[in-house]
């Protein structure tokens, strides 16, 4: 998963044609941990996604605009507009995170 740097690059990824999941989390947050451990099978499986993350510490901005109160989460953007959210407490397990990707817009 690629690690976004600038406010620019996160603004041209979330604008492409191409469906893109933003995974915002912070460094100090147990939870983004704990989702590390497993999300690289699950990557592997929805590869029809390009995967990016976004330490939402250093974009502030970003989380507020897009309403991310918790961490980990995982947002689903393409044309420059969100589809979809997986709310931090919704994507705790495997499963979940499954769950929420099975049932995202075609």
């Amino acid at each position: 998963m690629e690690a976004i740097q600038t406010q620019e690059q996160f603004e041209e990824i979330i604008a492409g044609s191409e469906p893109v999941i933003i995974k915002f989390y912070a460094g100090w947050c147990p939870d983004c941990t704990r989702m590390d451990m497993f999300i690289d099978e699950i990557i592997a499986d929805y590869s029809q996604y390009r995967w990016f993350e976004l330490n939402r510490d250093d974009f502030p901005e970003a989380a507020q605009k897009y309403d991310v109160m918790g961490i980990p989460s995982l947002l689903l953007f393409q044309d420059g507009e969100k589809l979809a959210h997986l709310h931090s407490a919704n994507a705790k397990s495997p499963e979940q995170v499954r769950e929420y990707l099975q049932n995202l817009p075609a």
